[in-house]
């Protein structure tokens, strides 16, 4: 990343003035390109970064204003510079509020420009207001984001959640589950009650078993004591079954009789207990297969599949991409007692293209691990994880050599997977065509914790 050129984008509908101003930056060292409106220049932005942007108030098909508008949606870390006649200061000055770095009158003063153009670019200023943190169900669901996926999954929460319908959450690995069925539960009529959650792929078939429905004492070597498990605990509130599609044959038996009758049976016991706790799963693998190979019951799957939300992949909402990766720094930097004014243009731009397949989860992690190890003001591309930086060609993989035995190859292609996946497990699994809990227990066998 040395030496690499400063880019700049021109955007003004007179022709001349744009190759006057690239001719000029060409003899500063700079690289330059061109957009003759806003149209052209938010387009321009979505294809490439820049380092720094100056473009004009006054333009045909789409004004600096409203350029300016979309810009920051896009990539608020890119300063932008706002040219205004004498006549339209008042503009330039409403253009300041709306976010735009600077403001210079026409005509330029090259020296001045010279200068305001090297203090955006090398000496950018926190933003005095941060981007709005989108819509969330309540202050501490921290469900963010602003784009029409997101509102419509909140519009169907807001419908389901005062209901008694059970609800299957989808979605893959890292989109934020947890936190819906979270949301459903505090808008519902049980917001008082408990809300219980468990791991489905966490725990072996007999532990899963004992969380779920208790057990008695004496039921099993070190069952000491009589334990009420996650059903009896619910009572009155939610119960959250996570990872729903990684249970075994048996235990979706013994499941949907739970759902059905509304009634359990601790391990090792003959009291029936009835219990009245409203049901939620989630699951990244698609159950419909699942069911059709013989996997999942037919029968469970429609008992748990009354309502069905799907969680949006990050890929799909990039345009909450700028709120995610504001509050997920402003949270990392108080956690950590650290200063950051922001990001350097190349990395939200990184962070606007690059796929995401953890999703949210994954942009968390490289947000956080970017603030502990950050030496600068800004946060840059250099302290994100490995599969960031070779995605952005900062960083060349260095060959290894061909592992000798068939352990150490399914070794390298497990670590190589979580790496591309940003550490996700579940997602690795997937990937991989493994139970999650077959990739825990070979990450264990690595010494893996």
């Amino acid at each position: 990343m040395q030496g690499k050129k400063l880019n700049i984008l021109v955007v003004d509908d007179e022709r001349v003035h744009r190759y006057t101003l690239c001719s000029l930056f060409a003899d500063w060292g700079w690289e330059c390109s061109e957009a003759d409106d806003g149209v052209a220049a938010v387009a321009a932005v979505q294809s490439q970064p820049f380092d720094a942007i100056l473009m004009d108030v006054r333009m045909a098909r789409m004004d600096g204003m409203e350029a300016l508008r979309r810009i920051r949606a896009i990539n608020p870390a890119i300063p932008v510079i706002i040219m205004t006649a004498f006549s339209s200061v008042d503009s330039a000055v409403a253009a300041i509020k709306q976010g735009a770095q600077d403001y210079l009158t026409k005509p330029l003063d090259f020296e001045r420009l010279r200068t305001t153009m090297e203090v955006a670019m090398g000496h950018r200023r926190p933003e005095e207001k941060k981007a709005p943190q989108g819509l969330a169900i309540s202050a501490d669901m921290k469900m963010i984001g602003q784009s029409q996926p997101m509102l419509e999954l909140w519009q169907m929460i807001a419908q389901v959640a005062p209901t008694t319908a059970t609800v299957l959450i989808t979605g893959e690995s890292g989109t934020g589950k947890e936190l819906v069925a979270s949301a459903l539960h505090h808008k519902s009529e049980r917001a008082d009650g408990p809300f219980i959650k468990i791991n489905c792929a966490a725990l072996t078939e007999t532990l899963l078993e004992s969380e779920l429905f208790g057990h008695e004492r004496g039921a099993f070597t070190g069952a000491d004591r009589r334990r009420e498990g996650r059903f009896v605990q619910a009572h009155g509130g939610t119960l959250f079954l996570d990872e729903i599609g990684e249970t075994s044959a048996a235990m979706q038996v013994k499941l949907l009789r739970a759902l059905q009758e509304h009634e359990v049976q601790r391990v090792g016991g003959q009291e029936t207990i009835r219990v009245d706790a409203r049901i939620l799963a989630a699951t990244n693998r698609n159950l419909e297969e699942a069911v059709q190979s013989g996997m999942f019951r037919e029968d469970l799957f429609y008992r748990l599949k009354v309502v069905e939300l799907e969680v949006p992949p990050l890929r799909e909402r990039q345009g909450d991409i700028p709120l995610l990766t504001n509050y997920f720094v402003d949270k990392f930097a108080r956690q950590n007692k650290r200063e950051v004014k922001g990001f350097t243009p190349d990395c939200m731009d990184l962070f606007n293209r690059y796929p995401w397949p953890g999703n949210v989860r994954e942009l968390e992690h490289a947000i956080e691990r970017g603030v502990i190890l950050m030496r600068g003001d800004y946060l840059d591309i250099s302290v994100l994880p490995m599969a960031l930086q070779r995605w952005a060609g900062l960083y060349e993989e260095v060959p290894v050599e061909e592992p000798a035995t068939l352990k150490e190859a399914e070794k390298a292609l497990i670590l190589k997977t979580l790496e591309e996946t940003g550490g996700n497990r579940s997602e690795a699994a997937r990937r991989l065509e493994i139970t999650r809990k077959t990739l825990l227990n070979k990450l264990k066998s690595y010494d893996i914790a």
